[in-house]
Order: structure tokens, then sequence, then C-alpha cells
């Protein structure tokens, strides 16, 4: 069995996306995903970003698809919503599955975890569903801090993080992406880089965001702060996560004080000493 996976979205949908992408497994898997993720798909025999497949130009008259033929199952999070897609592969292979938890027509509103809705969709519905990336460890004496996200209301004020870092000890060490404004942060072109160098930190803190969710992949201690977005949905997996969040849902992520935030870490930090890893 050769099979192509399509996984498009970002790095957090992804991530959450990583136990039901591993069940798929076949004796040849090949999958396609956003050029960042490329490096975070492990399990694969290949992998490809979808901007080098020419994935986006199925459907669009006077275009050449990429080629399908080697695979003999296609598992699709890519086209749902796009009948002119659908229509230019009809006839191929493909089981395609809805990129996000949401309700589907007929179905009653439920709160499922992202990781579990995508481990329902390749027909395992246990639940518990908890994203791993293993990568080498070589234990650091810092704390990481990444105070941005895809979304400025998910971001819980600078200000705090910096009154919140005067707080920490060990050093704190700030995180951030290639665009995002932080003098003096560590910055990774290389998501399992990144992952690797996450993985050394004693606790690691940040809003709703993807590398929150690839720091709770790689077993490190986890602070998550949320605010507009259900955690019950959204929030990463892990013995050693704890969320904060708002205590009205969809209220700001400012209503979350400084002791919040602090209660959150000692309950990390002491799940990570359990552990063995602090």
């Amino acid at each position: 069995m050769r099979r192509l996976i399509i996984r498009p979205g970002a790095i957090g949908d992804c991530i959450l996306a990583l136990p039901a992408m591993e069940r798929l497994r076949a004796d040849y898997t090949e999958v396609w995903v956003a050029s960042q993720n490329v490096p975070l798909i492990r399990f694969a025999d290949r992998v490809r970003s979808i901007a080098s497949t020419g994935l986006d130009l199925a459907g669009i008259p006077g275009r050449e698809p990429p080629g399908f033929s080697p695979f003999d199952s296609i598992v699709s999070w890519y086209g749902t919503n796009r009948p002119e897609f659908r229509e230019a592969v009809a006839g191929l292979p493909f089981t395609f599955l809805q990129a996000l938890p949401g309700k589907s027509a007929g179905e009653a509103a439920r709160a499922v975890h992202a990781a579990d809705f995508f481990m329902e969709q390749v027909g395992h519905g246990a639940g518990g569903a908890i994203p791993t990336i293993v990568c080498p460890r070589k234990p650091g004496d810092y704390v990481v801090i990444h105070p941005f996200s895809g979304s400025a209301g998910k971001n819980w004020p600078l200000a705090r993080y910096r009154e919140l870092a005067l707080r920490l000890n060990p050093p704190v060490r700030w995180c951030a992406g290639p665009e995002e404004p932080l003098p003096g942060a560590v910055r990774f072109e290389d998501l399992y880089q990144l992952a690797c160098w996450l993985a050394g930190a004693r606790l690691y803190v940040g809003n709703d965001s993807g590398i929150t969710h690839l720091a709770a992949a790689v077993g490190t201690p986890v602070v998550a702060l949320f605010g507009p977005s259900d955690p019950a949905v959204w929030a990463p997996r892990g013995e050693r996560v704890r969320v904060v969040s708002t205590a009205q849902a969809g209220a700001p992520i400012e209503d979350i004080t400084l002791e919040q935030v602090l209660a959150a870490v000692r309950a990390a930090t002491a799940a990570g000493i359990e552990a063995g890893r602090c």
C-alpha cells in the first residue's frame, strides 16, 4: 500500500493532527504539508511542501495537476471545500477529511479536542490523543517565553511577560519567529531544530500558538495562556501542560493575572520535577 497524506494548515494544526497522520502510516507513506512544517514530519518515507508539488494548480484550467498515480490511497485534509479541486481529482483514490473541528451538517455541537477529532476521522476515537515529537534532549538551565501567536488577540501583554520573567528562576530565554519583533530573542528557521532546543528547557510559557504546541509535543513542562480560543478544543496536550484561561469564554486574554500564571508555573515545575526533568 502506497499512501499519500495531505495536511495543510499552520504549525499547531499540523502538530495536533500528528497522531492521526501516524495512524495512517502504510507500507510507503508520503506526506505533503505547509513548507514550515516539513521538518516536523519524522515518520514518513518522504515529506514534501505543498508549495513544491503544484497541488494548488489542480482544478485550474490549463494547469497541470501534480502526479497522484503512484498512490493507492490519498487521505487529504486539503480541498474538502474546493469543488473545482474535488472535480479535478474525481476518480482518484481520495478520502477527504474536514480540516478543522466543527459541527458537520446534522451533527449536534460538541467540544471535542482537535487531536481527538482528527483521530476519530481516521477511525480511532478512544480520545486522549497526545502529539509527540521525539528529538535529542540536552537539558539546559533556562526557561523559555514565547510571547507571540498568529493573532494579536491571543497575546498576553508583553509587559506582563516581562514582569513574569523577573519572577522566574532559572534565567529566561526569549523566543520569537523570524518576523516577530523582539530584540535579543532566540530564533530558528528550522522547526525541528527549535523543537530540540525547546526540549532542553526546564519550562516553557506562551500563548495559544503553534510554538506552544511544539513545546508540549517534545515533553517540556508548559504553561499555555488562552483568551478567545477554547482550550477544550485547542489546548496543547500532555501530562506536563498547565492551561491558564480567562474566567469567561471569549474574554480578553488581558483578564489573566500575573498571579494566575505564577501559580500555573509552580504546578508545571512541580510536574517536571516529579517526571525527573527539572
